[in-house]
């Protein structure tokens, strides 16, 4: 049972596993001119996936075994065709003969016995063309390659290749190579002088391990005489053991015309470290790279043997697990000559005081990637003083560094320092040391560290470059930038800084990078002051879409004088909700809500319009009357009061008369002999008796109705005519303020139409019209009903307060030259409500006149 079950689950793997690669194929571009097959684990070409228009195809990293003619027939049109890490065993003749414009092919890493010299026949216009760490025993080239004019990189061999002969690569010798690269096995065994007599390349690698024959490096190195390279590379110089042997393998390097001299990978001792460097010593060597080495202490030392006068434009030290490389002979005497001084990735974790002076001669030292702490660089006991006079350019960027003041202490004597990386630490100012900076340094690389606006207190102010990109700030110090007058380009971004200060003063900024941060006000105000900006990044912010930004962005698009870098498309609205997330470039307020100057001319406009017309309502309505009325009573109530007049509560006379001069006879002859003779007497005042000489007639007014229990007003046109009598019924209106209108009593001497009665007298219209009157009669036996009546509404001549002073001068010559006609306007509306008042009923003498007009 147990059998089938296994192979059920076996059978239903390999349909998954099928079906699963039925669902893999190779990504074509939009353009349909190259296809990315790459790690598809496919077994063979996809042909049908393949359009013909194909220029660049990569299947690398898959399984195919075998390549055919029909593979690449149809793409004519190949220029590029990587088929590196596969397991191709087997290249048919005919398998490129379609493929006559391929420029680059690539078989590196595959199971070639040998090298396919009839398939590459056709293709002569390679150019780049890599065939190492193949499975072919023999590296030598055939006749195919006299063709291969265009030829500039070539790799072969693989780690069967025992052994090297004068004739492999004779075919090269009219060719010019870029690079060229051989690998042997580590059973190499036999060299013959004269295999790179032929060759003419700028980069030549070694990838050979002389483990068991080191003997056949001299030789290789003599053949390699007065030979000229850019660069010269041996990868597993020693792959498994370190060399022991007392013979100078390195001897010939001092003829060898490199540039640069790299060692990657391998067992390196210290005896074979000065093997090379006493060689490269004397050599013209300029440049020397330790890459990925794996150094050791020799066990035997050799006495008195430092290296002390190698001269390098460049050394590199990388990747490196054991930093004794760096005194490999317990000194750093090597280092006296040397201008550029790399160390990567080697971490150490010190640097004892000694190796300071012997760095005198270096101009750029790099001790980036190397997880440094400040204890491991700077140690205060350490005299600096007189140590690296030439460096210009310090980078200890990737480490963890945390503090600015003890890096401007390690620093302050480096008296040729311009520039220094401090760029991916975690530095900040404490403010716990003094931060004495080298006024020589202008250029400062401090991105994504952990600063705070503290920390502008411990910054170089001398620089003109000043990088402090993703270093969590959320506000700037305008104290700094003040004295940091001479800074030309300043990138803050990715930062939370979240405001942008007005009146930034900077004449020589001329690149200002703020993107990323967390502001979302700008405007014209914020760089104004920045009169040499020239490039501007300020996208991916938080803007609130104001008249401000769109002014700022309108100028600053408009007169091309500042180029915005990211503009539009990293510039979104954030505020207000409604815009969220609108694209800057699109938001638009429109003209009249943005333009001030606009807005204060339609504003200073409507305002004036405003004020004309209530200045034409108060003429048409007459308002300036009634405010020279009022202010005429509140005059001369304060004059009373001043004078300590108006005290009483008691009245000085039963009624106040008012009427027109032109009816003075009727009141003088009919009105007051049938009030003032009767039995008790009534106190009536009248203007031309009782107003006192040299005092202000509406004083008088004033007084005298306040000092009377009632007002009678004779109506008559001459009185709608009078502008004293219209006075004197709007003070007794305003005796009426919070009263009823019962001590009012109109007296209609002759007929009037209250329709025909101009607009001011709005209020005596209405009283006309809602409260008893009593009319004059014109015939004489109705005239004693009406005296009836008007006693009976003045109510009984009861006791009243006698007048402190005597007023008996006539007044009539100054209240007749007082008059004035009154203009036309409409008054005000009165009292919402009037008091009716009843008649008496009329007796057998005399007949009552009264209209009552609901």
């Amino acid at each position: 049972m147990l059998v089938p079950l296994v192979l059920i689950l076996s059978l239903q793997a390999v349909l998954h596993i099928k079906h699963a690669k039925a669902k893999q194929s190779c990504t074509i571009a939009f353009d349909k001119l190259s296809a990315d097959c790459k790690g598809l684990r496919l077994d063979s070409v996809p042909t049908t996936q393949l359009p013909d228009s194909l220029e660049e195809l990569d299947l690398s990293f898959n399984t195919i075994h075998v390549i055919r003619k029909q593979d690449f027939v149809k793409l004519t049109y190949l220029r590029v065709l990587k088929l590196n890490f596969n397991n191709i065993s087997l290249v048919l003749d005919d398998a490129f003969q379609g493929n006559l414009l391929l420029e680059e092919l690539n078989l590196f890493n595959n199971s070639l016995t040998e090298i396919p010299f009839k398939a590459l026949e056709p293709l002569t216009n390679l150019k780049v063309l890599e065939m190492s760490n193949n499975l072919y025993s023999q590296a030598s080239l055939g006749a195919a390659f006299l063709n291969f004019n265009q030829l500039k990189v070539l790799s072969i061999g693989g780690p069967l290749v025992s052994s090297l002969g004068s004739r492999d690569i004779y075919v090269l010798k009219n060719i010019s190579l870029d690079k060229f690269a051989v690998k042997t096995g580590t059973g190499f065994r036999d060299y013959e002088p004269g295999y790179f007599k032929s060759l003419s390349t700028k980069h030549l690698w070694f990838d050979i391990a002389f483990d068991k024959n080191p003997d056949l490096l001299p030789k290789m190195l003599k053949d390699l005489a007065n030979k000229t390279f850019d660069v010269l590379r041996f990868r597993n110089l020693f792959e498994f053991q370190y060399y022991t042997g007392k013979r100078d393998i390195f001897y010939g390097l001092q003829y060898v015309n490199a540039q640069t001299l790299t060692f990657y990978r391998g067992k390196f001792n210290e005896e074979v470290m000065r093997m090379a460097l006493k060689n490269v010593e004397i050599s013209p060597i300029k440049a020397l790279e330790l890459l990925l080495i794996d150094f050791a202490r020799s066990q035997n030392r050799t006495q008195g043997s430092s290296v002390k006068n190698l001269s390098l434009d460049r050394l590199v030290l990388s990747d490196i697990s054991n930093p004794d490389i760096m005194r490999f002979d317990w000194s750093f005497t090597w280092l006296n000559h040397v201008r550029k001084f790399i160390v990567w990735n080697v971490n150490f974790n010190s640097v004892p005081c000694d190796s300071w002076p012997e760095m005198k001669s270096v101009e750029l030292l790099d001790i980036s990637n190397n997880q440094l702490l400040d204890s491991y660089i700077y140690n205060p006991l350490c005299d600096t003083r007189n140590t690296l006079h030439k460096l210009d350019t310090f980078n200890v960027s990737h480490n963890r560094l945390t503090s600015l003041s003890d890096l401007a202490s390690l620093t302050k004597d480096f008296v040729k320092l311009t520039t220094i990386d401090m760029s991916h630490n975690q530095l900040q100012y404490l403010g716990n040391g003094a931060c004495d900076w080298r006024k020589t340094i202008t250029k400062v690389i401090g991105n994504h560290n952990s600063l705070t606006s503290d920390s502008f207190k411990c910054l170089p102010t001398s620089v003109n470059f000043l990088d402090l990109s993703y270093s969590s700030l959320d506000q700037l110090d305008m104290d700094y930038f003040n004295k940091a007058s001479e800074l030309t380009e300043l990138l803050l971004s990715g930062n939370k800084i979240k405001f942008i200060p007005s009146g930034w003063k900077n004449r020589y900024l001329r690149t200002l990078a703020l993107d990323g941060n967390s502001f979302g006000l700008v405007s014209m105000k914020s760089f104004k002051d920045m009169l040499s900006l020239r490039v501007l990044t300020a996208g991916n912010n938080p803007y609130h879409c104001t008249c401000d930004l769109y002014t700022f962005i309108q100028e600053t698009t408009s007169k091309g004088k500042v180029t915005i870098t990211d503009w539009p498309n990293n510039y979104k609205c954030y505020h207000p909700e409604r815009l969220l997330n609108t694209m800057v470039s699109k938001y638009s307020p429109g003209h009249l809500a943005c333009d001030i100057t606009l807005v204060i001319i339609i504003s200073v406009s409507t305002t004036a319009a405003v004020v004309l017309v209530i200045m034409l309502l108060c003429y048409i309505f007459h308002v300036p009357w009634y405010v020279k009325a009022t202010y005429q009573i509140i005059r001369a109530k304060y004059r009373a009061h001043k004078e300590g007049l108006g005290q009483g509560v008691d009245y000085a006379f039963h009624a106040f008369i008012s009427y027109s001069h032109s009816d003075a006879d009727w009141v003088r002859n009919h009105l007051l002999p049938c009030l003032e003779n009767v039995k008790p007497p009534y106190r009536l005042c009248i203007h031309e008796r009782d107003f006192i000489p040299g005092k202000w007639i509406i004083d008088n007014i004033i007084e005298n109705i306040e000092n009377s229990r009632k007002v009678i007003f004779v109506l008559s046109h001459n009185f709608v005519n009078s502008e004293w009598c219209n006075y004197e019924l709007y003070f007794a209106q305003q005796r009426a303020i919070g009263k009823t209108f019962s001590d009012v009593i109109l007296v209609v001497k002759e007929p009037i139409d209250p329709t025909s009665l101009p607009s001011k007298f709005c209020k005596l219209k209405r009283m006309l019209n809602t409260k008893t009157y009593l009319e004059w009669p014109q015939q004489p036996t109705e005239q004693n009903f009406f005296w009836i009546q008007l006693r009976s509404v003045l109510g009984k001549p009861n006791s009243i307060r006698p007048r402190t002073i005597s007023r008996h001068s006539r007044l009539s010559s100054a209240r007749s030259v007082s008059l004035i006609e009154a203009p036309q306007i409409q008054d005000p509306e009165g009292p919402d409500e009037e008091d009716h008042q009843n008649s008496p009923q009329p007796s057998n003498k005399c007949q009552l006149t009264c209209i009552e007009v609901a």
